[in-house]
């Protein structure tokens, strides 16, 4: 039970943590970081703009605007279970 506890609250706090230090964060993406070489890989690969949906888009999203109560509840389920198996 205490695995389930502990999974469940490191995997929402663990994933705006990651995502902010890869560079996906409030105020935009942050220059010369991941996120940055990801968004420009994006850009080059759609003929000079990132995609709505994309994987970039959608963790800038998440980065500025945080996980929604969806999938807060989605990510510390998946957590829960991954702790109660450890």
């Amino acid at each position: 039970m205490l695995g389930a506890v502990i999974g469940g609250v490191l995997a929402l706090t663990a994933a705006p943590v990651a995502l902010s230090a890869m560079g996906f964060t409030g105020a935009g993406i942050a220059a010369s970081s991941i996120a940055a070489k990801m968004m420009s890989a994006s850009a080059i690969a759609n003929g000079g703009g990132v995609a709505a949906g994309s994987l970039v888009a959608t963790f800038q999203s998440v980065g500025a605007a945080g996980l929604s109560t969806s999938s807060n509840i989605i990510l510390g389920t998946a957590g829960a279970i991954l702790g109660a198996l450890f």
